[in-house]
């Protein structure tokens, strides 16, 4: 409606002017080279109107002319990246799909109309990984690793295709590299810190991760943070207890719920006679989340208590959570250490129905202990061979007596979760990262038949250090490690690795894919774009 009305009155202006110099025609001479030209102001008027547009419409053609060839050229250039355009577009697809000899027309296609371009690059190498030739794969992300719009994409799926032949000493030069390129890559930043985690270079690591701090959600920064300085608390604790101190309670700052941070401050705490402070970071962890190895260390704060000090200690830390198992198993071990058999009992009594393996064989230890009765201790013990499965510390199908702040198996950081294993479990493959302690990392047994694990519906938590010999007591049978996915045993170990299947591709929503590091947590920034992003291929 605007639009109509400023042209109505650009009209009416128009208008205006021209009837205003009708009613004052006047007169104009030009008397040039003895020529003498006489005529009123609108003929002069008219005729310059004319004279422009007869001159800009011999101008039009004359540039149209000259600029044919040019035109042309655009032309076939347009329907050439239409082509180009399309060819990519159905390649991609066919990637997708896993369709290999639609992938490998499209690509030979790409290549021929538009090789240079960076979604041709793409195509091609994921043509090659669906294929399986590597070498191709590699050649196409070298390339694209060489130019600046690219660079990140080509250095990622170089990072891809060493981990995939298990060269991490370049797959961790990739990743550094990538990183330095560009901070915001999450990947990039993970990758590096977690290379450098599996050597034990935990101040090389902290530094990277401070460096990289914008790649890493705020919650997950600090997280990564405790875990990183618990481990080189551990580290430090045999040479250097001060700065393990230290490092423990920045740790413990960062994340005061973390299991093995709040036990190992608690205890460092409690040798330098900080008692209070000590049971104040125990108890908090304990609120959230109960586990044998904070019992442990709190009943351990004064050194040289009775039994029964220690009874007294456990009672007031398993009323801040009534009802969960791993206050009893406290309670019923350290009324056993003080000959309370009674209150042992009545701790242990709701669990008895279906009892697990740590509850069957502390209950075996009270037949023993109270009455010497060894028959109905070796009842029990037979009970715990086909109990419920405790929970331990497992990463990637590992299991481990203690916390390590590194998978042996994928290389992942803070990857040991409390939980109860699968039946089998793996031990480590034959080919992975270094890692920090491997002397500390063992492979648990499973249990004859065992039965299903209980649903995850509260907290789990594992036995007490103390009494771990007792506590893995099994049978031969039960010594000898399941199959994955089976409930027969063998005579062989389980394989640490399973039948190769297709190689993965880069899918296309992210692209490439990482099998190596865990994918980004929701809450983490996705990576950023390379600078300047795809240029448009219709250029």
């Amino acid at each position: 409606m605007i639009r109509v009305v400023v042209f109505f009155l650009i009209v009416g202006a128009l208008s205006l002017g021209a009837a205003w110099l009708a009613d004052r025609p006047g007169d104009v001479v030009v008397t040039w080279q003895g020529w003498r030209i006489e005529t009123s102001l609108m003929v002069l008027a008219a005729a310059v109107f004319a004279a422009t547009a007869i001159l800009i419409l011999l101008w039009t053609s004359l540039r149209a002319v000259l600029r044919s060839p040019f035109a042309f050229l655009n032309l076939l250039h347009r329907r050439r990246g239409e082509r180009a355009y399309l060819a990519i577009s159905h390649g991609l697809i066919a990637v997708g799909a896993g369709d290999i000899a639609a992938a490998r027309k499209f690509t030979a296609e790409v290549n021929r109309i538009a090789p240079a371009e960076p979604l041709a690059l793409l195509l091609t190498a994921q043509t090659a990984q669906l294929d399986g030739n590597h070498d191709a794969a590699d050649r196409a992300f070298r390339t694209m690793a060489g130019r600046a719009d690219t660079k990140a994409l080509g250095l990622h799926g170089l990072f891809v295709e060493a981990q995939r032949s298990e060269d991490f000493a370049r797959a961790s030069a990739y990743a550094e590299e990538a990183a330095r390129t560009s901070p915001a890559l999450g990947w990039a930043a993970k990758a590096a810190i977690e290379f450098r985690c599996t050597t034990g270079d935990w101040a090389a690591a902290l530094a990277l991760l401070e460096r990289n701090k914008r790649a890493f959600g705020k919650a997950n920064y600090r997280r990564q943070r405790a875990v990183m300085l618990t481990a080189r608390a551990i580290a430090a604790e045999e040479t250097d207890r001060d700065n393990a101190r230290a490092f423990a309670l920045e740790a413990v700052r960062l994340a005061p719920t973390l299991v093995p941070t709040a036990a190992l401050a608690g205890r460092l705490l409690a040798e330098g006679g900080n008692l209070r402070w000590a049971a104040r970071i125990v108890g908090k962890a304990w609120r959230a989340n109960p586990h044998p190895d904070l019992a442990h260390v709190f009943s351990e704060l004064r050194f040289g208590d009775t039994a029964r000090d220690r009874l007294k200690r456990v009672e007031a830390l398993a009323k801040k959570t009534p009802g969960h198992i791993e206050g009893a198993l406290a309670l019923a071990r350290a009324a056993l250490e003080a000959q309370e058999f009674l209150k042992a009992r009545a701790a242990l009594a709701p669990y008895l129905a279906a009892p697990t393996k740590r509850v069957a064989l502390l209950m075996a230890a009270i037949e023993r202990a109270e009455h010497n009765d060894e028959g109905r201790a070796r009842e029990w013990v037979a009970r715990a061979l086909n109990a419920a499965p405790d929970p331990t510390w497992t990463a990637d199908g590992y299991v481990s007596e203690r916390w390590l702040p590194v998978s042996p198996v994928t290389g992942r950081l803070d990857a040991f979760a409390w939980r109860v294993p699968l039946a089998g479990t793996l031990t480590p493959p034959t080919a992975t990262p270094p890692t920090i302690e491997p002397e500390a990392a063992t492979v648990a047994a499973p249990p004859v038949n065992p039965p299903e694990p209980p649903p995850e519906g509260g907290r789990q938590s594992r036995s007490n250090a103390a009494t771990a010999p007792q506590e893995t007591k099994t049978s031969p049978a039960a010594a000898e490690p399941a199959a994955v996915g089976s409930s027969r045993h063998s005579d062989r170990p389980a394989p640490a690795k399973s039948e190769p299947g297709p190689e993965p591709v880069i899918p296309l929503v992210h692209a490439p894919d990482d099998p190596g590091p865990e994918a980004l947590d929701e809450g983490e920034p996705r990576p950023e774009p390379p600078a300047g992003g795809w240029r448009k291929i219709f250029e």
